[in-house]
């Protein structure tokens, strides 16, 4: 039973230990951490502290770094007292001087960096190199060992290290959540984590709530709160919280020491029970409240205004050291209390008693390896020939396109049932995208019990054991796969294309971790971030306005091309494909869009891997073309263009249109698979050639593309193309409300009538049948306004109309 009041026990420490050279291990990592937030020369202050050697600007953020340091100094005790494997995840966002420091002072920085020695060279570059032009930036990121989280935007620590703790039994993830980032929406949604860690399969969280008050220039809400309602707020979330609070260091090591020995003690009984006996709930996880000065350690007033305990201890406490004498006294002042002379010895090393703290080898948290990615191994993916769907006669069959990926998903969980390293992410929405095959393998994870035995018998395919993570927040699924994929593992967060927006900044962050980890020899690829949008904007019309907006395609495109990858496959196997490519591929983000209802079939399997290898491809048997005749000798009179499923069945009724009304029209049908083929191939490396893009898409003749997301998104991916005015984009403009399919395209003038039209207006020459033929649509756009009013669904032409050789 889990007790009915929390537990806010303040924690008194081993009284036997001798905490004094943790202490100065503590100071050491202090003093770095001004060091390299002012200085640029005398890193050991060897002789008077001159305004010369302070930067010209001075960056970093100080507030929050004696905690974390702090933190670090009690978990290499930890580690080195039970040989433990702890990944850090530290949340405060600028700590990142702290973090360094800490893994200086254990070798591993070095070790990645031997310009940055142990030695008194090596602290001059280390403190030289810290926010400066050509150095590191003042937050914890790719370039930091052992790191990762990046510190650069705040609410996703405890969903990365809970995605990192996931099938991962050895793994201890110790996570920092800053009082100022708590207060964050994902942070929040964050704490219902031990209803989803499992003991028996799983690695463990613990929490360490830092709660030193303020923010950058105002007080925290939880900092203000008691100790009683902040571990009240933890419990009812399923933790165990203890509270460590003081500003007296002889005090404080003692009670953090045995509230993590209480902690490891805890964790390391929770899953031997689990592995034992089995999981029947889920475990009441233990949790830390450290209660801390801000700044603490640094000055406690400056020019007589009240600075450590404040906001004012956030950044650079003395900022005017260059200009103010008195400002530079109290620098050195404060950097001589840490005592450096008897940190390091003569030649700038750590004294061999404080060296001997931190753990060995691959121990040290700076290179535990997986931190680096390493561990998950290589993901088998099965033969797409199980689950391809039989395209013929094209265009004929209809069928849900997702469901095929279902299928070969429900056969990986299978496969590594043994050696788990692949999860679904998916927010309550498994069965609604059609993925709801992976249910004959595994169950959805939550350990709460239901809430009776009627509950227990109405529910569907929930368990303990399930490996598909459904939670209803985008940002924890996307959080928890990264942290996933991060540390060596494969898996797929799918999402309705409208709320993928509501992680958008996180993918944005998660691109450029990437791509500052590409340019680090160290890091070791890491399986790629996949995301799968469906319930798109174009078969949202059930849903209405709200849930109609491609605008995850948008944030992505803006990203850096070395890590971005965008595909719009047009059915299913298209599909199988580009998944097939994403979940074997490292070190991008793989973003992938197409709808989960019935639409139209075209391709083979064997057509469709073609298809995807060159990205863009020229549908002859849509086009009337002359047969076999070569793409650069033909020259036809109009191209119509598509990417995306939707706008690919407009542009098919359209070709079928203009070939049955104007014979003499010839027409080449391009469609797009890859987004990234159509910039040219100096902005992105699946760029086509410009003699392969103009083999397709022609060299001057006109091209009306039907986009699956916003115009401006394909203008923008053209520029650079030689004339890019002569393509006529139609694609989602921000018309919609609840309707028929066909109306969403009709509202977006992206429908096959709107195609038709555009098509005979760019043509080159006129062509008889062409009147004609623009009468038929704008009557049957006027009929299609009528009829839905009257019957609430769509032309039985417009409904039922498949593909077939217009001339048959």
């Amino acid at each position: 039973m889990r007790p009915s009041t929390p537990d806010t026990r303040q924690v008194n420490g081993p009284e036997s230990e001798d905490f004094q050279l943790l202490n100065r291990y503590w100071a050491a990592a202090n003093y770095l951490t001004v060091a390299q937030i002012y200085l640029q020369e005398n890193p050991l202050l060897r002789e008077p502290l001159q305004a010369r050697h302070i930067k010209p600007r001075l960056l970093g953020h100080w507030g929050t770094s004696p905690g974390l340091s702090l933190i670090y100094a009690h978990l290499n005790r930890l580690i080195c007292r039970t040989k433990a494997e702890v990944l850090l995840v530290t949340g405060p966002g600028h700590g990142g001087p702290a973090v360094v420091a800490n893994t200086y002072l254990e070798g591993s920085y070095s070790e990645v960096y031997p310009a940055v020695g142990r030695d008194l060279e090596g602290l001059r570059r280390l403190v030289r190199q810290f926010s400066t032009p050509g150095g590191i930036a003042s937050h914890v990121g790719p370039a930091t060992p052992g790191s990762i989280h990046e510190g650069g935007e705040l609410g996703y620590s405890l969903m990365h290290a809970t995605g990192a703790a996931m099938d991962n039994p050895d793994l201890i993830v110790a996570c920092v959540v800053g009082d100022g980032e708590a207060e964050t929406g994902p942070l929040e949604g964050s704490w219902k984590a031990p209803a989803f860690i499992n003991p028996l399969r799983d690695g463990a969280v613990l929490p360490v709530l830092h709660l030193n008050g303020y923010k950058i220039s105002g007080p925290t809400v939880l900092g203000r709160r008691t100790d009683m309602d902040v571990a009240a707020l933890l419990a009812a979330h399923g933790w165990d919280p203890v509270t460590v609070a003081g500003d007296d260091p002889d005090l404080v090591h003692p009670a953090l020491a045995s509230a993590m020995d209480s902690a490891y003690a805890s964790i390391r009984a929770i899953q031997s029970h689990a592995r034992q006996e089995g999981v029947t709930g889920p475990a009441r996880w233990p949790a830390i409240i450290l209660r801390t000065p801000k700044g603490w350690t640094g000055p406690v007033a400056v020019d007589g205004v009240p600075v450590e305990g404040t906001s004012r201890s956030h950044q650079v406490p003395l900022a005017g050291v260059r200009e103010k004498p008195g400002h530079l006294a109290q620098l050195e002042a404060w950097m001589r209390s840490y005592r450096p002379e008897d940190l390091f010895d003569d030649q700038g090393r750590l004294i061999p008693e404080l060296a001997a703290l931190a753990p060995d080898g691959d121990l040290r948290m700076g290179a535990l390896p997986a931190s680096r990615g390493v561990g998950g191994g290589e993901l088998v993916i099965p033969d797409l020939g199980r689950y391809a769907v039989r395209a013929v006669p094209r265009g004929a069959l209809m069928n849900e396109s997702t469901r095929p990926l279902g299928e070969m998903l429900r056969d990986i969980y299978i496969d590594t049932a043994d050696d788990p390293k692949f999860r679904l992410f998916c927010p309550d929405e498994t069965n609604s995208n059609r993925l709801g095959a992976v249910f004959e393998a595994t169950d959805r994870c939550l350990l709460e019990s239901p809430a009776n035995s009627a509950a227990a018998l109405a529910e569907d395919h929930v368990s303990a054991s399930g490996r598909v993570m459904e939670v209803l927040s985008e940002h924890l699924c996307q959080g928890w796969l990264e942290g996933y994929v991060l540390t060596g593992r494969h898996g797929l967060f799918a999402s309705y294309e409208a709320f993928a927006m509501v992680s958008a900044s996180m993918t944005v962050q998660h691109a450029k971790w990437l791509q500052h980890s590409r340019e680090l020899e160290w890091r070791q690829p890491v399986p790629s971030l996949n995301i799968l949008l469906t319930s798109t904007c174009w078969r949202n019309d059930h849903n209405g306005f709200s849930h109609q907006g491609p605008g995850l395609i948008d944030t992505v495109l803006s990203l850096s091309g070395s890590v971005i990858r965008v595909y719009l496959p047009p059915d299913a196997n298209t599909l199988l494909v580009a998944a097939e490519h994403m979940l074997g591929s490292k070190d991008y983000v793989n973003l992938v869009v197409i709808d989960k209802q019935d639409h139209p079939q075209y391709l083979t399997l064997a057509e469709a891997r073609e298809h995807a290898a060159v990205g863009a491809s020229i549908w002859g048997w849509a086009g009337n073309e002359p047969r076999g005749s070569s793409p650069v000798a033909s020259e036809p009179d109009i191209v119509l263009a598509c990417a995306g499923d939707v706008p690919t069945q407009e542009t098919l009724a359209a070709a079928w249109l203009l070939q049955r009304y104007v014979p003499k029209l010839t027409l080449r049908v391009v469609n797009v698979m890859d987004a990234m083929v159509l910039p040219p191939a100096g902005a992105h490396p699946h760029g086509l050639s410009t003699e392969k893009f103009e083999e397709i898409l022609t060299t001057d003749v006109d091209v009306v593309m039907a986009w699956h997301g916003y115009a401006r998104a394909l203008h923008q991916l053209l520029h650079g193309r030689p004339h890019p005015e002569r393509f006529h984009v139609r694609g989602y403009n921000e018309q919609g409300t609840t309707t028929t399919p066909f109306d969403m395209v009709v509202l977006n003038r992206v429908s096959r009538y709107h195609l038709v039209m555009e098509a005979l207006r760019r043509a080159r020459g006129h062509f008889a049948g062409s009147e004609e033929l623009v009468k038929h649509c704008l009557s049957q756009l006027d009929a299609h306004a009528t009829y839905i009013r009257e019957h609430f669904e769509d032309l039985p032409e417009i409904r039922d109309w498949t593909w077939s050789e217009p001339d048959s």
